[in-house]
């Protein structure tokens, strides 16, 4: 896709219902994203989830999608314990939940895992820039970033830039370059051969876009008072639904799509 022009489509899912919709609506990547945690489960941070909730939710995506490929995050710690950990990791996620791609957060901190990884034949998706596992090591507070759109400063470009060659040398597939920025995005882009789209913060001048699911369709209670542009409102759609079933619970009256009840006779 990348050697023919054509952008690659990528939603994050964590659920069955959601992977068969956007798998339907023909998207490239469903990328099961550790982001679950905070937008699904409500936790504080990220970094709670473990690896066998990942392969929970990875294996409920497997079932919804039959065309698209399926890549799923690794969670916090596999990676940083060291290149043994992350293959053990990865060939749990290909063979208990039937991920297709694992996704590496803050690889290009460990190249010879993703090389383990890759000489086992499991493709590697490598996400870098500023994410929730990396923040730290750049001084950034991720939690604001996430409010205000911020990009990546334009003088972090070099090291950026290293950061994609290390990873693609290392034998990474696809790169998604978090927070790239119209300076550092199209720079890391032309050093490297192989597909590098943006989630969160990036931008038309990548090879494609990764956006969650949930955030496109308007899912989240947060979209209920949200002046934010999506693809929909599904927040107001559901809320105007369950206070009509709602009201005609408590008025006694037939429910929509529900079995219908003959009254006694």
């Amino acid at each position: 896709m990348k050697r023919d022009g054509k952008k690659i489509v990528g939603v994050v899912a964590w659920d069955y219902q959601i992977a068969q919709i956007v798998d339907r609506a023909g998207v490239d990547i469903v990328s099961v994203g550790d982001t679950v945690g905070i937008n699904l489960w409500g936790h504080p941070n990220p970094l709670e989830v473990t690896m066998d909730e990942m392969v929970v939710v990875c294996k409920a995506v497997r079932r919804g999608v039959k065309r698209a490929l399926v890549s799923c995050d690794f969670p916090f710690g596999p990676l940083q314990e060291g290149a043994e950990s992350a293959l053990r990791a990865a060939i749990r996620l290909v063979k208990e939940a039937g991920a297709d791609m694992i996704k590496l957060d803050g690889a290009a901190d460990f190249p010879e895992a993703v090389t383990a990884i890759a000489r086992a034949g499991i493709p590697v998706f490598a996400q870098f820039g500023i994410t929730p596992q990396t923040a730290l090591q750049y001084g950034v507070d991720y939690n604001p970033m996430l409010k205000t759109g911020a990009q990546v400063p334009a003088e972090m470009t070099a090291r950026l830039v290293e950061d994609a060659k290390r990873l693609e040398d290392a034998g990474a597939c696809l790169i998604d370059f978090t927070h790239s920025g119209p300076v550092a995005g199209p720079a890391v882009l032309a050093a490297v051969s192989i597909p590098v789209i943006g989630g969160l913060g990036g931008g038309p001048w990548l090879d494609g876009r990764m956006r969650m699911a949930h955030a496109a369709i308007g899912y989240a209670a947060s979209a209920l008072e949200s002046k934010t542009e999506s693809y929909a409102n599904v927040a107001r759609i559901t809320l105007d639904a369950i206070s009509a079933y709602a009201e005609d619970v408590r008025a006694s009256r037939q429910l929509k799509g529900g079995i219908p009840v003959k009254p006694a006779a």
